[in-house]
């Protein structure tokens, strides 16, 4: 009876430990802790989406004259027999280069949507009379992965996104989420970037990678309380194991007895 007593206070000793462990204090879960009541932050952190090799982007090119227009927008298909055209996008080659019609290539990467616009105009006033220009980048996209509820890839539909705003795609983070050391990794001229953020201090807006471009990563890690969690289920499942051989044991040598 005693092995039987000692195994069974054995066993809620675990449960109580498990629990404890496993519970994560405020400090690991909440957002911009030193934010001040009433406090007002300048966002001075400016973010332009800038265009980078392997860019997928739509440009449409209109004025009050269709015809006038039509040799600067590349369509797929002739539009007979009821099917639609479809417009043609194009993609930033390996010198950062597009090639536009009738003006030719023209050298795009790093420039903003709003500075390619700037310079499809300028380009244009030799051959029409106030063009509208209608630029889309379409695989902006941002992977969020790791301890949030709904990982995966996400289309942006505007142009330009926050790490917050990707996380909320993302469902939050869960319980379990690293919130002090966010990590982003981001594609920079063929090489890698790795930058962290922590999102518990206000100061995580004036990151680098408050703003996320194009196809970056953001990665959640778990955090202690996970780690010390996933390690005493590995325990519990082993004790769990020997206290059930314990007690059957027990019982064994008790029914002979």
């Amino acid at each position: 009876m005693h092995l039987l007593r000692l195994s069974r206070n054995f066993g809620l000793l675990l449960v109580v430990s498990m629990l404890f462990f496993s519970c994560g204090s405020k400090k690991d879960v909440v957002y911009f802790q030193d934010a001040k009541k009433f406090e007002t932050l300048v966002d001075d952190n400016i973010s332009l989406t800038k265009f980078k090799v392997d860019d997928v982007i739509s440009i449409h090119v209109s004025t009050l004259d269709s015809e006038a227009s039509a040799p600067f927008n590349l369509f797929r298909g002739s539009g007979q027999g009821g099917f639609a055209q479809e417009q043609v996008d194009y993609i930033v080659d390996k010198k950062g280069e597009i090639d536009f019609p009738v003006v030719g290539k023209l050298k795009i990467e790093g420039l903003s949507p709003e500075k390619l616009r700037l310079l499809l105009r300028d380009k244009l006033n030799e051959y029409l009379k106030n063009p509208i220009i209608n630029i889309r980048l379409k695989n902006f996209t941002v992977t969020v992965l790791g301890e949030v509820n709904r990982p995966g890839t996400y289309q942006v539909n505007g142009e330009q996104i926050t790490i917050l705003e990707a996380i909320g795609l993302a469902g939050d983070l869960t319980i379990k989420g690293m919130r002090d050391n966010v990590l982003v990794i981001r594609d920079f001229n063929g090489a890698k970037v790795y930058e962290r953020i922590d999102l518990t201090s206000k100061n995580a807006m004036k990151s680098q990678v408050y703003y996320l471009t194009q196809n970056d990563v953001v990665y959640v890690e778990p955090n202690q309380s996970a780690v010390t969690s996933s390690t005493l289920d590995n325990r519990a499942s082993i004790a769990i194991s020997i206290i059930s051989l314990l007690v059957t044991s027990t019982v064994v040598i008790l029914t002979r007895n």
